[in-house]
């Protein structure tokens, strides 16, 4: 019997794409038998080394394309019965402290706590996640150690575990998030998701 597959999601809070891309990879993974490796990455590290650009500065002058990309958005949303998704108010938000926390909250073994409390606040609550006191709000919200997690986002080691993991992405050709790879297959934006759950399910067969 083939070995089931590993996702490697290639993840930023930052990313409203990410987030809904989060929310139906479960679903994959309980079809396929797929692992996922979730993979903390700085969103603005991978722009700046790509010269990329987020969509609201790479389509502004295009008449009618963030319009669609919302559009897009709000089907994708439906779709899947995603109805507590909004968009920050706050966007966009400069998300290298709560990058370091995740890493942070995993070395604590509060890893899948944390990503469930800061994409809940990035995403359906609309709080402003650059905001120390805010975030700390939110973690001992959701019974987590607030000020042990803001103390170990200045560990040099949490902080190059973020840098490495970003170059390491960028290297494999990553230009943006969501990006997942798939038995060395790599796809971009959750428009995807389909054929990540092929490939996962072809490698499993």
């Amino acid at each position: 019997m083939a070995k089931p597959a590993t996702i490697e999601f290639i993840f930023d809070f930052g990313s409203p794409n990410a987030y809904l891309a989060w929310k139906v990879l479960p679903g994959i993974a309980a079809r396929t038998g797929a692992a996922i490796d979730l993979v903390p990455c700085l969103l603005g590290g991978i722009f700046k080394a790509t010269g990329n650009r987020s969509p609201g500065e790479a389509y502004a002058g295009i008449k009618g394309k963030l319009a669609y990309e919302a559009l897009e958005t709000r089907r994708f949303a439906a779709k899947h019965g995603l109805d507590r998704f909004r968009s920050n108010p706050h966007f966009p938000v400069n998300t290298l402290l709560i990058m370091r926390g995740l890493i942070a909250a995993r070395g604590m073994g509060v890893g899948e706590r944390y990503l469930a409390a800061v994409e809940a606040a990035m995403w359906e609550d609309g709080q402003k996640m650059d905001d120390p006191e805010v975030v700390a709000g939110v973690l001992s919200s959701a019974g987590l150690d607030a000020p042990a997690i803001l103390a170990a986002t200045q560990d040099p080691d949490v902080k190059a575990e973020l840098i490495a993991n970003t170059e390491a992405a960028v290297a494999r050709g990553v230009f943006g998030i969501p990006t997942f790879f798939v038995g060395g297959e790599m796809f971009f934006g959750k428009d995807r998701l389909d054929q990540v759950e092929a490939e996962a399910r072809a490698i499993a067969d």
